[in-house]
């Protein structure tokens, strides 16, 4: 399964390695929560509360203040593949940015730069609906939060990278 045809990338095969790097980074990402949660407690997010927020968005309610808000049928499944879109977007933003030359030779500058910015996602527009407020103010500890949210998409970054040296060594080379 080469990456090359007739020297030059083929963009179909290009944007299916930068779909699986973004499906690496946000499993990467999962596993750490998971792990968090199991050894040390820490709570994640509620992908049933985002399922919920974006079937609203679609009645056009901008906020789900409360967790014990209506459950809406199917929110939980909504939520996971919300998830996973998004971390999806960010393994093609990189192909959009960077393209076939970061595919090449990845470094982990670039997915990681792409999971800092995009913290704006999170903090004005995700927290805000679910009803955190700005960048978690309205948590109880609105500087955990935020660090929680900065670890996340460190490690979601890394996951892309570590991703695309996977398919680098075992696709490309």
């Amino acid at each position: 399964m080469g990456i090359y045809c007739g020297g030059k990338m083929n963009t179909v095969s290009e944007l299916g390695y930068f779909l699986l790097i973004g499906i690496g980074g946000t499993l990467l990402l999962d596993v750490w929560a998971w792990a968090l949660s199991l050894i040390f407690g820490v709570s994640s997010t509620n992908w049933a509360l985002v399922g919920r927020w974006i079937v609203n968005l679609t009645f056009g309610r901008l906020t789900v203040n409360h967790p014990k808000s209506k459950t809406i049928r199917g929110e939980l499944l909504i939520g996971w593949l919300a998830h996973y879109l998004i971390g999806i977007s960010y393994g093609i933003s990189l192909f959009i940015i960077w393209g076939e030359n970061w595919l090449i030779q990845p470094t982990i500058d670039e997915p990681v730069m792409i999971s800092w910015v995009l913290l704006i996602a999170p903090f004005f527009i995700m927290m805000p609906g679910l009803g955190a407020g700005v960048a978690g103010q309205n948590t109880p500890n609105p500087t955990l939060t935020r660090f929680k949210s900065l670890v996340g998409h460190t490690i979601f970054g890394i996951g892309m990278f570590c991703t695309a040296k996977l398919i680098q060594v075992l696709l490309i080379n």
